[in-house]
């Protein structure tokens, strides 16, 4: 049974006690505190020594509040999964826009807290299947006033759209501005060009399959691991991918 890292960022107490104990009762998968703060301080300190798998993080705390505490986290070598946990549900889309895994209320139920768990742990299976022995590389995106560095390991797909590209990860959608044949050149270790207006991650396929598009009739699309969309494969490249797909 998989078994997840947790660290609790709480300033009272009594809430750090309760959601132990509600991880506690956790299974599939199953959950162990590794550690708990209650301040933004001590918990960089304890992220700085300890790999965490999620950081069940409250949003009021004094001295730093959570939200930006999980600004701080994507500069982490191994950025944990974020769930955010409060009384207060005005901070919910800021805390998406942050690609928070979750966002519970206070009082925190076991069915809701052990849902967050299982799509913690399907992200992680899915990047950990997703990995390739590849040195590091990232995209810069910004977006909105905010530059992110999303590592390429974690990009599913990149797709051409009008004036711009999508770059899709497990967790949300970026916005790029370039070229795709561009990007094609620049990491032909990384992606497979499958139609004329998208790269895939060749390691991310994981089946080829009939499909009917409204624009394009009858052909072949490919599905990716850790996501439910499905992108069309042009003749040209079909070959390619049942190569890929053999391997």
């Amino acid at each position: 049974m998989n078994n997840l890292n947790i660290l609790i960022v709480d300033d009272e107490l009594l809430a750090r006690k309760r959601l132990r104990t509600l991880l506690g009762d956790c299974t599939e998968p199953t959950a162990t505190v590794g550690g708990e703060a209650k301040n933004a301080a001590e918990a960089l300190a304890l992220l700085e020594q300890v790999q965490f798998d999620a950081v069940l993080l409250d949003i009021h705390m004094p001295g730093g509040d959570g939200l930006a505490l999980a600004r701080r986290l994507k500069d982490l070598p191994h950025q944990p999964a974020i769930v955010f946990i409060t009384a207060h549900a005005e901070h919910a889309v800021e805390a998406f826009e942050l690609t928070a895994m979750d966002y519970l209320t206070k009082p925190v139920r076991l069915e809701r807290l052990q849902n967050s768990l299982q799509k913690i742990e399907h992200y992680r299976q899915s990047i950990h299947r997703l990995e390739p022995n590849l040195p590091i590389e990232i995209l810069v995106v910004q977006e909105r006033g905010v530059t992110e560095r999303i590592p390429l390991n974690e990009v599913l797909y990149l797709k051409a759209e009008l004036k711009y590209i999508s770059v899709r990860t497990a967790l949300k959608t970026h916005i790029l501005e370039g070229s795709l044949s561009e990007l094609e050149a620049r990491y032909p270790a990384h992606f497979l060009r499958v139609h004329r207006n998208a790269l895939v991650a060749a390691r991310a396929i994981r089946a080829l399959e009939k499909h009917f598009d409204p624009d394009e009739g009858d052909g072949w699309a490919v599905r990716l691991s850790g996501i439910d969309d499905l992108l069309m494969v042009s003749r040209r490249q079909l070959a390619a991918v049942k190569e890929v797909i053999s391997k």
